[in-house]
């Protein structure tokens, strides 16, 4: 009795036979020609596609990349070692100006401003808003409140927080609100301009206050006229001024705006159409000390006691202090911090919806755990909802981060011509180096160069965390 070798290369085992007399196992397949991998015989993809064929379809996508990306990034490295009319070597000397040149210094720590601030404040808001707006019914609005500016362009928002920022509170929100704030705890001045004439029976002081010519006596009324307030600036409820009746022992008289709407009015008299200074302190004064004063009314009138027989009536600068007309929002000081506030106004909202989508993939029982053991909101949050939204919040960051080391739009709109050197950022200088009638194109190129470089290590960050996220 013969048996096939144990292990042997064509050791087949024993077969069933069929009833009809036929082995029930299949012959041994041989390997296809699109499957084999000797030679001649064309190589599949992951995919199963021919590398080929998928060599082609890339095609046009590579030949758009290499056109788009890869040529300017390599021809900008290029051109950042030649002078600004491109013709002669220049070296490392454009870098050097990025370091040396004041504007360009200025932009590179607006920079870096701008990362460290812009990209934390919108995160931790949008960290805020979606866990507060978690448990109310009325959430789903207001995130699509907080997100609608992200509908907004660029454009758009500069020019909505240019009109923000205004310096006459007339017209800016900001300064309106804040002026708002600062004139219900402290009184603005009612007559910043006033002043007398030179045939008024008052005179200028150092100070800027102004004193009458002469000691006033009692019993003898006292006319203190000014002039240079407009009509419609006056009080809403100042009324006609009113000549003082002589008060026995006391001083008397009327402050009012001599000045009489279409003209006819004389210097000096109260006419009938002429308004009372309404609320103008008048001090009395003795030897340089105040020994008595008083506050006009609707019409003008007022009255001090015997004590400032023999007096000067003085004016205070009080009454003619400049308005309070709030802060200079897009001045040297405040320019950059004010744009950044316009950037999370954007991107708070996008940072909210990418936080609640984390937020809603948490395991609620974690949560409700810890708040069995004992643990109140707070401590929940900074220990339980904070670490594991770790990588969300990752993401937003750098997103942010890389989106505000290319800002331009914001700063080139906001910040007006005077302070523009001062929210200068590297986006924003590149455009003025770059273009115009002085452009040189070598500082622009080592500009946009560093501006790469800048990047690189952020987008470095992102892709390796997103690899580690992909191997769990």
């Amino acid at each position: 009795m013969t048996t096939a070798a144990a292990g042997g290369a064509d050791a087949v085992p024993p077969a069933d036979k069929h009833p009809s007399g036929q082995s029930s196992v299949p012959a041994p397949r041989k390997p296809s020609d699109a499957s084999a991998g000797g030679p001649g015989r064309s190589r599949r993809s992951v995919t199963g596609t021919r590398r080929v064929i998928a060599a082609l379809f890339l095609a046009p996508a590579l030949v758009l990349l290499g056109a788009l990306v890869v040529y300017p990034i390599v021809y900008s490295v290029y051109r950042s070692f030649f002078d600004q009319a491109g013709t002669g070597f220049a070296g490392l000397d454009n870098y050097k100006a990025l370091f040396t040149d004041d504007t360009i210094r200025t932009a590179v720590k607006n920079n870096a401003i701008w990362v460290v601030f812009a990209p934390t404040v919108s995160t931790v808001l949008g960290l805020i808003f979606a866990v507060l707006t978690e448990r109310i019914r009325w959430g789903t609005a207001f995130k699509l409140i907080v997100f609608m500016p992200m509908a907004i362009s660029m454009l758009a928002a500069g020019i909505i927080f240019r009109l923000v920022y205004d310096a006459a509170p007339e017209r800016g929100v900001a300064n309106a609100v804040w002026v708002g704030v600062h004139d219900t705890f402290a009184e603005s001045a009612g007559y910043p301009k006033a002043h007398p004439l030179p045939v008024h029976p008052l005179k200028a002081d150092a100070d800027g206050s102004f004193v009458t010519k002469a000691p006033v006596r009692a019993g003898q009324p006292v006319q203190l006229p000014l002039v240079g307030v407009a009509p419609a600036k006056m009080p809403t409820d100042a009324k006609p001024a009113k000549a003082a009746a002589a008060g026995a022992g006391k001083i008397t008289g009327t402050a009012w705006l001599d000045f009489t709407r279409g003209g006819g009015g004389r210097p000096n008299v109260i006419d009938a159409k002429e308004l009372g200074l309404k609320g103008i302190e008048v001090e009395a004064v003795k030897d340089g000390k105040v020994v008595a004063s008083a506050t006009a009314a609707a019409d003008g009138t007022f009255a001090l006691p015997a004590s400032a027989d023999g007096a000067e009536l003085r004016l205070p600068a009080s009454n003619f202090k400049e308005p309070y007309n709030g802060v200079e929002w897009l001045g040297p000081t405040l320019v950059t911090p004010g744009i950044i506030g316009s950037y999370v106004w954007m991107w708070a909202g996008f940072a909210m919806v990418l936080i609640a989508a984390g937020l809603a993939g948490l395991p609620r029982e974690l949560l409700e755990a810890a708040r069995v053991d004992g643990a109140n909101e707070w401590q929940v949050f900074r220990r339980i909802t904070v670490p594991m939204l770790a990588p969300v919040l990752a993401v937003v960051l750098v997103t942010l981060m890389i989106n505000v080391l290319k800002i331009f739009d914001l700063v080139f709109i906001i910040a007006p011509g005077s302070s523009q050197d001062d929210a200068n950022v590297l986006a924003l200088q590149l455009y003025r180096s770059s273009f115009g009638t002085d452009a040189d194109l070598g500082i622009g190129s080592a500009i946009a160069v560093l501006l790469l470089l800048l990047v690189l290590p952020v987008m470095y960050f992102n892709v390796r965390r997103i690899r580690k996220e992909g191997r769990r």
